[in-house]
């Protein structure tokens, strides 16, 4: 089934938003064929903690997305204001529609439409606008979601599961943060691995199934 998916679009609020809640799956699309894109909508400069330059963030999302097999032509970075997405969802809207016509996926991967943050909120509502015919898939970042339906899920193997670790330790401004951690990414794949009877997957809710 996951070989059907040969256009996939990644929607980040921020930068590493997308490895954390697929980054797995982004592993096993591009081993399979899959074309993805990753459209990282800010770079968090306001909040890059200090001792960095205030760029750190878009660096590291390039050598983490590289880390998934994503082509660096394939990222696409906006430099939206952190935590004001709400106030460019017209922007923002015309951003995904423009990229529809140029490429229209088959797959979207965004934030779970029950993310309380307010910039994944407004990426995922934006995304469900922009995206009417293509099947949409939310992922999960549970220390945002007030709740989340497991209503799919991606088996994966331990080296998807390397591979999106390998990527997130990209992040070197972001170490100390508990879900950047191997431990917590590996605990959480196995978790939602037990759910269906594998040793590892990422779950993600259905937002729109298209059946062809």
């Amino acid at each position: 089934m996951i070989t059907r998916f040969k256009k996939v679009f990644v929607l980040a609020p921020h930068t590493d938003d997308g490895e954390l809640g697929a980054g797995g799956t982004i592993a096993r699309l591009i081993e399979h064929g899959a074309d993805v894109y990753y459209f990282a909508f800010s770079t968090a400069e306001e909040s890059v903690p200090k001792g960095h330059p205030s760029n750190i963030l878009e660096i590291e999302v390039k050598n983490a997305t590289k880390k998934l097999g994503i082509k660096e032509e394939n990222v696409i970075i906006y430099h939206y204001k952190v935590r004001k997405l709400n106030y460019a969802r017209q922007e923002i809207l015309e951003d995904l529609i423009q990229h529809k016509r140029n490429i229209l996926p088959d797959l979207v991967l965004m934030p779970s439409l029950h993310d309380i943050h307010q910039d994944h909120s407004t990426i995922a509502q934006e995304g469900l606008r922009a995206f009417k015919n293509c099947t949409i898939l939310g992922y999960e970042l549970i220390w945002n979601n007030l709740t989340f339906n497991t209503t799919s899920f991606i088996k994966l193997e331990e080296r998807h599961i390397k591979c999106k670790s390998d990527a997130l330790k990209e992040y070197k401004s972001q170490e100390g943060r508990t879900y950047m951690g191997q431990e917590f990414i590996y605990a959480l794949a196995t978790t939602r691995g037990v759910q269906i009877g594998t040793k590892y997957a990422e779950s993600f809710e259905v937002v729109r199934w298209i059946i062809q």
